[in-house]
């Protein structure tokens, strides 16, 4: 891991297209802006966490198919 010290106002460059600049410092907050391409996603960390859980149970949940959707709908 990279670790980088920087005040207020200054920024962080990830290849060439992506720019972190830090806006404020209060306390224990650290108040980041992000400049980057619109296809690129940027989440907090817990929330990229949750989706990926989720898309690991969507994935794990089995194939259930659509003769069996449509029987059980008949039922």
């Amino acid at each position: 891991m990279l670790v980088l010290s920087r005040k207020k106002g200054q920024g962080i460059v990830i290849g060439e297209n992506i720019e972190l600049t830090i806006i404020e410092v209060q306390g224990d907050q650290v108040r980041i802006g992000i400049k980057a391409p619109r296809n690129v996603s940027i989440y907090r960390k817990e929330i990229f966490l949750e989706i990926q859980d989720e898309n690991r149970k969507a994935a794990s949940s089995g194939v259930i198919k659509l003769d069996e959707i449509i029987k059980k709908k008949t039922d």
